[in-house]
């Protein structure tokens, strides 16, 4: 009788610690930030000089211009900064349909469409031995989202903003060097 309560105690401290490691196992990969992905994308071809030279970068900060607020006032909207109609195009985390934000990493809404809008959120890719490995950066979720269909969920005729969206000329613009092939060599 002794022996059976403690095998059943014991299965339930076990279970109970299976459960509780269970999330942590099967959490979502979270959004880490463009400065965390600065650290080591700032020497080869510098892809996050260009993006911050970019529109993508200035996205959010965009939204507390004057003429966002009128445009946002004329539809009806709020405070453009704080809209989900426009966050979705000029937010990384809502645009990816709002991921986990990775506690330790360093992403901020202000920050507006970077890296990880292209690339997925980085939390499980982030780490230098991964990142050196392109197929172990993909195997734990980096992409490289080069296609028109991704870039017009945003730049499309529903932006109130809508200039003519030329793929390849755009894409030209914001295109970088792939660390991997670089420190293969």
């Amino acid at each position: 009788m002794k022996q059976h309560l403690i095998m059943i105690v014991s299965l339930a401290v076990l279970g109970g610690l299976i459960l509780g490691m269970a999330p942590n196992a099967m959490a979502a990969p979270e959004l880490v930030g463009a400065s965390k992905c600065k650290s080591c994308h700032k020497k080869i071809g510098n892809p996050y000089a260009l993006w911050e030279k970019s529109g993508h970068a200035n996205a959010f900060e965009t939204l507390a211009s004057p003429e966002s607020k009128k445009i946002a006032a004329d539809l009806g909207l709020g405070d453009p900064q704080t809209e989900e109609a426009c966050l979705k195009c000029h937010v990384s985390r809502v645009f990816l349909g709002d991921p986990a934000v990775n506690a330790k990493g360093k992403y901020t809404d202000a920050e507006g469409v970077g890296c990880e809008a292209c690339h997925g959120p980085g939390s499980d890719y982030k780490k230098k031995k991964i990142m050196k490995d392109h197929d172990a950066a993909v195997a734990a979720g980096m992409i490289r989202e080069k296609t028109e269909a991704h870039c017009v969920q945003c730049h499309n005729e529903e932006s109130p903003t809508f200039k003519a969206f030329d793929f390849e000329k755009q894409w030209a613009e914001i295109d970088h060097p792939v660390m991997a092939k670089e420190t293969s060599k």
